[in-house]
C-alpha cells in the first residue's frame, strides 16, 4: 500500500484540537502519526497511568484508544465540523505493560454522519509490540457553530 499523507491543514487542525484536550494532556499523551483515516497516539508509562498491579490503567487505555478512533474519523471530516464519540466498546486481552502504550484508531467506514472506528491498543516494550486491546467506535460528524 502506498504512504499516504493528510494535507498539512488537516494535520494542523488535528493537532489544534488535540492540545485542547485537557485529559490527554494531563496524562501526558501524544499524537504521533496522523494518516487519511488514521492516527496514532502514544502514552509513555509513569505512576500516574498505572492502576494498583502496575499495569496501565483501562481508564487510560480506554481514553486513548477514544482519541485515535476520534481522530482518526476527524483526518476525514470537512474543515468546518467537529468530531464527538457516539459509542465505543472495548476488549482488554491482557495487562498493559511496557515503556508506554500505543493507541491506533482506523476508519471502517466514513459516512455523511456517522463513521465506524477499528480501536487497537499496543503495549510497546523496547521493539516487542503486543497487542493488549481492541474495540471498535462509532463517532458522528457535527457542524461546527458558527461565530
Amino acid at each position: 500500500m502506498e504512504d499516504q499523507h493528510v494535507t498539512p491543514e488537516t494535520a494542523a487542525r488535528v493537532r489544534d484540537s488535540f492540545e485542547r484536550q485537557g485529559l490527554m494532556t494531563h496524562l501526558g499523551a501524544r499524537i504521533t502519526r496522523i494518516e487519511p483515516g488514521r492516527v496514532h497516539i502514544t502514552l509513555p508509562s509513569r505512576p500516574e497511568v498505572t492502576q494498583q498491579h502496575g499495569y496501565f490503567h483501562a481508564g487510560a487505555t480506554s481514553a486513548v484508544a477514544d482519541s485515535a478512533g476520534g481522530y482518526a474519523a476527524y483526518t476525514l471530516f470537512p474543515e468546518n465540523s467537529e468530531v464527538l464519540t457516539v459509542e465505543y466498546k472495548i476488549n482488554l486481552l491482557s495487562p498493559a505493560v511496557g515503556d508506554h502504550i500505543e493507541a491506533v484508531g482506523t476508519v471502517l467506514k466514513s459516512g455523511r454522519t456517522l463513521t465506524v472506528c477499528l480501536l487497537e491498543v499496543y503495549g510497546v516494550q523496547g521493539d516487542r509490540r503486543k497487542l493488549v486491546a481492541n474495540g471498535q467506535q462509532t463517532l458522528i460528524r457535527v457542524d461546527r457553530p458558527s461565530p
